[in-house]
């Protein structure tokens, strides 16, 4: 057996992929899935809509082939499932981690200097985002589900583990390292749950599941047909800096999803940022733990679907870098996506999205443009805070980029100039699945070593700088100014 089956379980649809003995991509099934929308600020979804999306595209795909030799699992992070361990039956919808519903909560935390000890035990803020706050919630608003969490009869996963029961028929309640370690329950210094956070947000210990390596022995399933491992599991950020073989301290990778995230590889070294950076796990091999700098943006490629969808002023995502190229160049428009908050390194719950700059010759060019240059303007404020928190980000010779808006030249040679650096566009543009990829076949002997797959890297296209410094300043401060504004 030669191939390798990643699934991809994002936030807006489930993927199948087929990777060749080569790692190339050989077959992709794809499903969207509902996005719920209770009240503003809060995102859900049917979780068994999840799951049938994921049968349907593993079928499809199995279907081309019975040389498979493992399964890759990537995910959507920190959005929550809290199931019946009996029945199987979710209790309540995952709450998706754009959702912003537990802020006060996390505000109270705040007020009373808890923040520090989950920063110091887990690398991350108080903030809504993580998983913690969502399966609090969910136990104290379910009716009954305090006790029956209580008495052992609950269970939760992010989406990796819940799949992983699913396929297992219930036999392996597991996850991995990168995905525990965004729940903001689980000590990334010891690697172990962490009772006080626990016990503080009340959740039993009892609900948590087992940790392991990322590559690593998650159990079998048959329940697409053929009897298949399961080798390997990272969240999608870090199957993408994987896939992107960022595998040594100071390489940098940043990915263009529905949200943008930035990690920086920083090796043994955790380290404690001082400007509202994530310290995280970047993947975990035969039991060693790397560590990563992150920092995350709520809205990147969603900024381009609320044009088409809630604007109307384009028809398709590649509309954008057409119309972005005949706005006028006099008309500085700045577009603060701040739909759901805003995310590092302002950590902003409460901020909502705005527009500065507006002016009569300001039409649908110039809100594409500012579209695409917000997701530059992010990034570069990702990147000053990685430089300020670690030296080492400073040795990043270039920014390797991936996910689909890294597809568009308009928007990655803004990067470049915005932040001032070369960016690294690689042939293969699914690195988050490759990533999951790998880490399977890697595990069952079928693809190669750290090593050799990282020199087998391959670059599509860099992106050189071309803007003049005095140009980069002006339009950053520019920025700068229409977040302060928006924060206010």
């Amino acid at each position: 057996m030669t191939n390798i089956l990643a699934i991809d379980q994002g936030t807006t649809s489930s993927r199948a992929i087929l990777f060749d003995q080569k790692m190339a991509v050989a077959h992709v099934a794809q499903q969207e899935f509902t996005q719920i929308y209770p009240q503003s600020g809060w995102v859900e979804h049917d979780v068994e809509e999840i799951w049938a999306s994921v049968e349907t595209v593993c079928k499809q795909v199995i279907a081309k082939t019975d040389d498979i030799a493992a399964i890759g699992i990537t995910n959507q992070r920190e959005t929550t499932i809290v199931w019946d361990k009996t029945t199987g039956k979710p209790i309540h919808n995952a709450i998706v981690w754009q959702d912003r519903r537990t802020s006060e909560f996390c505000d109270a935390l705040k007020s009373e200097g808890f923040e520090a000890e989950i920063t110091h035990r887990t690398g991350l803020l108080a903030d809504p985002y993580f998983s913690g706050t969502k399966v609090r919630y969910i136990l104290e608003t379910v009716e009954g589900a305090k006790a029956k969490a209580a008495a052992g009869d609950l269970l939760f996963g992010t989406v990796d583990c819940y799949l992983i029961w699913r396929m297992t028929g219930g036999k392996r309640h597991v996850t991995d390292a990168t995905n525990a370690a965004r729940t903001m329950l689980y000590n990334i210094r010891d690697g172990v749950w962490d009772q006080t956070i626990c016990d503080r947000l009340g959740i039993p210990m009892s609900m948590l599941p087992q940790v392991l390596d990322c590559a690593a022995d998650f159990g079998t399933t048959d329940i697409f047909g053929p009897e298949l491992p399961i080798l390997g599991v990272a969240g999608d950020q870090q199957a993408a800096t994987i896939g992107q073989a960022c595998f040594q301290p100071g390489m940098l990778k940043s990915t263009y999803g529905t949200g943008c995230f930035a990690l920086l590889n920083t090796g043994s070294d955790l380290v404690e940022s001082k400007n509202r950076l994530l310290g995280t796990i970047a993947y975990q091999l035969d039991g060693q733990t790397t560590y990563a700098l992150e920092g995350s943006i709520f809205i990147a490629g969603a900024v381009v679907q609320w044009l088409r969808d809630g604007l109307g002023i384009i028809e398709t995502a590649s509309d954008t870098q057409a119309l972005a190229e005949t706005a006028d160049p006099s008309v500085e428009l700045y577009l603060v996506p701040a739909f759901t908050g805003l995310g590092a390194p302002y950590w902003d719950a409460e901020a909502r999205g705005a527009v500065f700059g507006l002016t009569r010759n300001a039409g649908p060019a110039e809100f594409a443009r500012a579209a695409l240059e917000s997701v530059g303007f992010q990034t570069r404020d990702l990147l000053d805070a990685m430089t300020a928190d670690w030296d080492g980000a400073e040795t990043a010779a270039a920014l390797r980029v991936d996910g689909g808006m890294s597809a568009s030249d308009w928007a990655m040679q803004f990067l470049s100039d915005i932040i001032g650096a070369p960016v690294d566009r690689p042939q293969v543009l699914e690195t988050t699945a490759l990533g999951a990829a790998w880490l399977a076949g890697m595990r069952a002997g079928v693809y190669p070593t750290q090593a050799d797959f990282a020199a087998a890297w391959a670059l599509d296209q860099t992106f050189e700088p071309n803007m003049d410094e005095a140009t980069r300043t002006r339009r950053f401060k520019g920025w700068q100014n229409a977040i302060g504004r928006t924060r206010t």
